[in-house]
């Protein structure tokens, strides 16, 4: 009778003991990875049919999960981190080049918030480093101000170089890396990697802005010779080494048994360099970099998360870069903000219908003080620019045929929708460098 009486006393603790560990395992949040590479176009890669560059890693990422035909994001660095980062129109937050106004409330902040582990690694341009002018200088936001728990970044404060030797600010640190076989993706990837390690067991986002495969064109590890000064060769090494990179850290999410749990997505930050030429489909394609172009906004996007993305799937509707931030809040059940200009797509991603966006829209005017600002709107076929410009760009990518004259009614109706979504937006942008201060 003892025992008995001790087998039913142990029984009834062990309802209360064991209970919440499973209700904890089936409420766990997803852990999100925002990779974005640094100048490179959709044409640079495998999975849109180049034969030109080697990406198995990002090719293999889409042939498991979702592939994407119509991602864009502003046409340089700076604008489209900006945006990316806060889910808003550069027309209503842009206000210099390397400045992220330090009122903004960023992705890092959304998921701090909700109980996540945070960590940003790569290029920052943030700030307003050392070499900008002194109206820039560290009238940006610090690392750290924006949500992040943890960091290892390029070009903070200071500049530095970014491949060999490498000079990176680490949670808060600068330190140069003074062995002259330190190269900085390596260091920076490594610290991605280590971090998956630590917070395994925890919810974490992870923003991974890489500094691969911005210029300078040098050699990578990889290369055949680490002298060579030709820059087309180099930036296809330079490529296919951030395809390394990327794959480690898919890798590890399988290695770490998160994989199901874990939503990867990748994307460029705006069209490649205009020094390079790449072919694509019988097509030469030269770099767009800096333009409101197609070769300066459409850049790769694929998304994986097994098991709750379909393998092999394609999602040809619109992607804009203010998307992100929504759709990632969405997937780990954070509620989404009203005050921002981007719409979720984390129910496409799970294979629902959702709510696909009908236009996008961008705003660029990357330097204020001495640039006039561009401004369009457009869907999978039309564009429309703030001038009054107008262009069939499925048929006219380059954009040289201007159909403000045409009397067809299809060009009118997509006209006229345009034209709503443009008016829907400030015509100018903010005031000029209007910063609030950032306490340091």
């Amino acid at each position: 009778m003892r025992i008995s009486t001790l087998l039913l006393m142990l029984t009834a603790f062990a309802i209360p003991i064991f209970q919440p560990c499973c209700a904890e395992a089936a409420a766990k949040k997803t852990n999100i990875i925002l990779i974005m590479a640094d100048d490179v176009g959709y044409e640079c890669f495998g999975c849109y049919g180049s034969k030109q560059y080697s990406t198995p890693n990002i090719d293999r990422m889409a042939k498991d999960g979702m592939l994407f035909t119509h991602c864009y994001s502003q046409p340089l660095c700076t604008p489209s981190r900006v945006k990316i980062m806060t889910g808003i129109s550069n027309v209503r937050n842009y206000s210099g080049f390397s400045v992220l106004n330090s009122d903004q409330k960023t992705i890092g902040h959304y998921f701090k918030e909700a109980g996540y582990k945070t960590l940003v690694a790569g290029k920052w341009q943030l700030l307003g480093a050392e070499h900008y002018k002194e109206q820039f200088r560290l009238k940006g936001s610090w690392p750290d101000q924006t949500g992040f728990d943890n960091h290892c970044l390029w070009q903070v404060d200071k500049l530095g170089s970014r491949f060999w030797q490498p000079l990176l600010n680490v949670d808060g640190d600068n330190k140069q890396f003074s062995k002259k076989t330190a190269y900085g993706p390596d260091v920076v990837n490594d610290y991605v990697l280590d971090f998956m390690e630590k917070e395994k067991s925890n919810p974490f986002l992870i923003y991974y802005p890489m500094i691969l495969v911005h210029n300078p064109f040098d050699p990578t590890p990889d290369s055949e010779s680490l002298k060579s000064k030709n820059k087309q060769r180099n930036f296809e090494d330079m490529v296919a080494y951030m395809d390394k990179l990327i794959g480690k850290v898919v890798a590890k999410t399988q290695k770490l048994g998160i994989a199901e749990n874990t939503l990867i997505m990748f994307c460029g930050d705006n069209g490649t360099n205009v020094a390079i030429n790449s072919t694509l489909n019988g097509v030469e394609i030269k770099g767009g970099k800096g333009k409101t172009t197609d070769a300066g906004t459409r850049v790769p996007m694929v998304a994986l998360q097994p098991g709750t993305i379909a393998e092999g799937s394609v999602y040809e509707e619109l992607v804009d870069f203010s998307d992100f931030l929504p759709t990632c809040l969405d997937t780990s059940g954070i509620e989404i903000p009203t005050n921002i200009d981007g719409q979720s797509f984390a129910p496409q991603l799970r294979g629902e219908s959702g709510s696909p966006r009908e236009w996008m829209h961008c705003f660029y005017c990357p330097r204020p003080e001495r640039t006039p600002a561009k401004q369009f709107v457009r869907d999978k076929r039309w564009k429309l620019y703030r001038d009054g410009t107008f262009f069939d760009v499925a048929n006219d990518v380059k954009e040289k045929n201007d159909l403000t004259g045409s009397a067809t009614a299809e060009a009118r109706a997509a006209r006229q929708k345009l034209q709503k979504a443009l008016d829907s937006f400030p015509a100018e942008g903010q005031q000029l460098l209007k910063f609030v201060p950032n306490g340091r």
